[in-house]
């Protein structure tokens, strides 16, 4: 296991021979090999993989049953100096009974052996035949190649900190499966040796099985099943092999190869025991009598590479019809949160600063929605563009031309002039160009908002995101305030991909093509003069940084509860070719000093729905004292700036 708490982890699919045990032996052997030349730690064999699964009544001989415990000593003796736990399948007697079991062994010793408890007797399985259940075994002892070991369904597994509990293939399609306890009492991570034949129309529902458990029981769950060379007199079995955590697919074998395979990937166990530490329904429970068996594994030298990838973009979709599926939702949570604030208040009328910018742009569009929804006349809606030092043709000529495509109540009001006797009325020097000539901006804009909300009996939609309010972008009393902040748990990434699939769906050709442009405009204020030319003079991007960047700091830190060095590990692997090492340092030190310090402004933020994952309201989400210091992770980047 690495330093930042990545548990290399895999999954094996190895050819057997039905009752062949030295043949599978050997083959077994040859996947351990490589499974550690690959750096995991742990590796995981389908059921009965030593004699195969598909036996019959031939797994009751006494030959093939001394058979197999040959070959698990031949295993042993071959992988005697290798640095990785391995989880296999075999017949096991005890006293006058044969039960199917998981044996879990490393460097030459066997540490425990796992009874199967639900022995299915239905359709093709006919298992009752030949095991018992493991139910009642608790904990027993039971001696196999000259060892004496643990024997029972009691037991949990620590190597290097993390625990891992094992079942096998039926326990996992009950009710109340050994799974499910062997979490709640500290299971990180669950192995599931099975032999499961393909049927048609299966296999989706074992993805959702096997997603739904590592998700309910925020683990990592390996499951692996038989393949190739099992018999088919009767079923197919596909070699189905999926390495899942906390619900995500993080690898999956190919189904139906005739090769044999291997399948490897890393498991967060920080991120893992740092959500259940955040599920405070996850930990009250009485713990089951079990005993946490201890293995001793020197680190893998060959674990040099981390089997993960990094999505740079956490809080975006990753394909078309994830985005489907999520654009229609983020704009029905949206237009419903609207649309009730609306109702309760008995409210006709809203009022948006429109600039022609991301955020403002969503807002009005899930405006328009909720008053289409509610039945109320789009006049209602009350657009202001509010043209001033900054502004730019290309954003002034956008908020114009949408806000006339949408048939609302469009105004246009200059702050030029107010802003100019202001300056004169405070004696500030607009040469200057300071924060205070920025923000008296920001304030003024929002105080016409304000006021022709109070003319029209209207509400104020706030328009900035997620991003805005994480890096405290936004000027206190001015664009921070409004009466429902529609964006505050979209961040600025999502945004922009959300609008570009709303202009991919949208019927209208001439609002679609407003909106890509919107998408493609640079992020920018517009509080600074523009160019002569009527061009963008401020780029928000090289201010504060990319938010790409931000985004991904801001995932990987409320989300995950990643350290400044865990989050530049993921950084660098994510953006890697993109942004070096001190590009990244540099913006997540910008990050974690605005993130601090910005605080106060979030907890005066108003309502507004949560949508996303993550949310920084003060009533909600993310509770944090306004003068909380950020020493401790300020600290530790420096550290890592110095490092190079």
């Amino acid at each position: 296991m690495n330093r930042f708490g990545f548990l290399k982890v895999a999954a094996a699919v190895p050819h057997v021979r039905i009752a062949d045990c030295d043949y599978n032996a050997q083959h077994i052997t040859e996947l351990i090999r490589k499974g550690a030349d690959r750096g995991a730690s742990i590796i995981l064999f389908p059921e009965l993989c030593i004699t195969s699964y598909t036996c019959g009544d031939l797994i009751q001989q006494p030959a093939l049953l001394h058979a197999a415990e040959q070959a698990l000593g031949y295993i042993l003796a071959q992988t005697r100096e290798l640095p990785i736990v391995a989880i296999v399948g075999m017949p096991v007697t005890y006293g006058n009974a044969l039960y199917n079991c998981a044996v879990v062994f490393a460097q030459g010793r066997i540490h425990g052996v796992v009874p199967k408890t639900y022995i299915p007797n239905y359709s093709e399985f006919y298992e009752a035949r030949c095991f018992m259940s493991g139910e009642e075994i608790g904990l027993a002892t039971i001696r196999m190649c000259g060892q004496d070991t643990d024997f029972g369904r009691n037991m949990l597994f620590n190597i290097g900190g993390v625990k891992f509990g094992v079942e096998i293939c039926e326990d996992m399609w009950v009710p109340a499966a050994p799974s499910l306890h062997q979490a709640v009492d500290g299971a990180q991570i669950l192995f599931n040796l099975s032999a499961s034949p393909e049927v048609l129309g299966k296999h989706n529902y074992l993805l959702t099985l096997v997603k739904s458990q590592s998700a309910r029981t925020q683990s990592a769950y390996i499951y692996c099943s038989a393949g190739y060379g099992e018999s088919s007199t009767d079923l197919v079995f596909g070699g189905n092999g999926l390495i899942v955590e906390s619900g995500r697919m993080l690898r999956r074998t190919e189904r139906f190869s005739t090769e044999e395979q291997l399948i490897v990937a890393d498991i967060d166990t920080e991120k893992l025991l740092n959500s259940r530490r955040r599920t405070t329904t996850f930990a009250p429970h009485r713990p089951a009598e079990r005993i946490i068996v201890e293995i001793p594994l020197p680190e893998n030298p060959a674990n040099v590479t981390l089997d993960r990838e990094f999505n740079s973009h956490p809080f975006v979709p990753q394909t078309p019809e994830e985005m489907d599926e999520s654009g229609r939702e983020i704009i029905n949570i949206q237009t419903m949160g609207l649309a009730q604030r609306l109702q309760h208040t008995d409210c006709k009328k809203v009022v948006i600063g429109v600039s022609g910018g991301l955020d403002s742009t969503l807002a009005l569009l899930i405006a328009v929605r909720t008053f289409d929804r509610l039945g109320l006349d789009r006049k209602g809606i009350i657009g202001v563009t509010m043209p001033g030092f900054g502004t730019s043709n290309r954003t002034y000529r956008n908020s114009i031309a949408l806000m006339r495509c949408l048939g609302i109540t469009s105004r246009e009001i200059s702050i030029r002039k107010a802003c100019e006797q202001h300056f004169a009325d405070i004696g500030l020097n607009p040469e200057e160009q300071s924060s205070a000539y920025e923000n008296a901006q920001a304030r003024e804009r929002t105080q016409i908002l304000m006021d022709i909300a109070n003319m029209e009996h209207g509400m104020v939609l706030g328009t900035g995101d997620l991003s805005e309010l994480a890096l405290g972008w936004a000027t206190y009393n001015g664009d921070q305030m409004s009466m429902y902040g529609l964006n505050a748990s979209l961040p600025k990434t999502l945004i922009q991909v959300l609008l570009r699939w709303m202009a991919q769906v949208c019927q209208d050709d001439a609002i679609r093509e407003i909106l890509l442009d919107v998408v493609a405009t640079p992020i920018s204020p517009e509080l600074l003069p523009s160019g002569e030319e009527g061009g963008i003079a401020q780029h928000t991007e090289k201010l504060v940084g990319p938010y790409e960047l931000h985004d991904f700091f801001l995932y990987h830190f409320i989300q995950n509860g990643y350290s400044p060095a865990k989050i530049l590990f993921a950084a660098e692997t994510a953006f890697d070719g993109r942004y070096d090492r001190a590009t990244i340092l540099r913006w997540m030190r910008v990050f974690f000093q605005r993130f601090f310090s910005q605080q106060f402004k979030r907890s005066a933020m108003p309502d507004g729905p949560k949508v996303g994952i993550i949310s920084l309201s003060p009533r909600g989400d993310w509770r944090m004292p306004s003068d909380a210091t950020a020493t401790l992770w300020l600290r530790e980047i420096d550290l890592l700036i110095q490092e190079k």
